[in-house]
């Protein structure tokens, strides 16, 4: 039996991970920040998943939080928080929030659980396109997803033979965030896209489930973009 964590696992593509593991028969463990909505989800996901509060930009409350997870095969970490930022208008507070919960916060999630990972387990990490194709606002968010393939580099070295991964979703067209927008925003982002329509929340999931299963792929930073970054 595969026990998953997929730390952001309340929406978005950390939840539709959690339905198809939990659809597989794998015991999944959710995180979010909210602990009634993570035990909520997890109800509807199915009896084979329980939620757990995780804030990770509190990264000296991460281990206590993960302190009644058992052994651990797989572990996701696809929590994301937005940011609109830049050089000439910066604002600290909200760079080093979150530059604590994706970088400092990931990598305490991965030493908080590293004891009770299986040798032969697998680690994915969530990045993001905006380290290649950074857009006006994107400071932070292009410098810490940059940060995320040097993390995913050096913590396969590290911890081999535990394998490290990580996904760069470009623009996934069925996401909450995008699917919020005004109609027509997309229609530019798909006319460039060389397969003529964006990446879904299906395909960035298959595309964890390859990076958690395939045993040759370590150290890999995955771009899931359907050719965008091309064009």
């Amino acid at each position: 039996m595969t026990t998953i964590v997929i730390v952001g696992g309340t929406s978005g593509i950390g939840l539709e991970l959690a339905r198809r593991r939990a659809a597989a028969g794998d015991d999944v463990v959710i995180t979010g920040r909210d602990g009634d909505r993570c035990g909520s989800v997890a109800a509807e996901v199915g009896a084979r998943c329980r939620g757990l509060a995780v804030e990770l930009s509190d990264p000296a409350a991460i281990a206590a939080a993960l302190d009644g997870v058992g052994t651990v095969d797989h572990l996701v970490v696809a929590a994301i928080d937005r940011d609109q930022n830049t050089a000439a208008d910066y604002d600290v507070g909200r760079a080093v929030r979150l530059v604590t919960l994706k970088l400092v916060g990931y990598t305490e999630v991965v030493h908080a659980l590293l004891p009770r990972m299986a040798s032969d387990g697998a680690v994915v990490l969530f990045g993001g396109l905006a380290k290649d194709r950074p857009y006006p606002g994107s400071t932070t968010v292009s410098t810490i997803n940059g940060g995320v393939t040097g993390l995913v580099h050096t913590l396969a070295v590290e911890l081999a033979p535990l394998r490290v991964n990580a996904v760069h979703p470009g623009i996934v067209g069925d996401s909450p965030f995008w699917q919020a927008k005004p109609p027509g925003v997309l229609d530019g982002y798909i006319a460039r896209t060389p397969i003529g329509r964006l990446a879904t929340m299906a395909d960035v999931a298959d595309a964890v489930d390859f990076l958690l299963r395939n045993r040759a792929m370590n150290g890999v930073n995955l771009n899931v973009d359907g050719g965008w970054l091309l064009t």
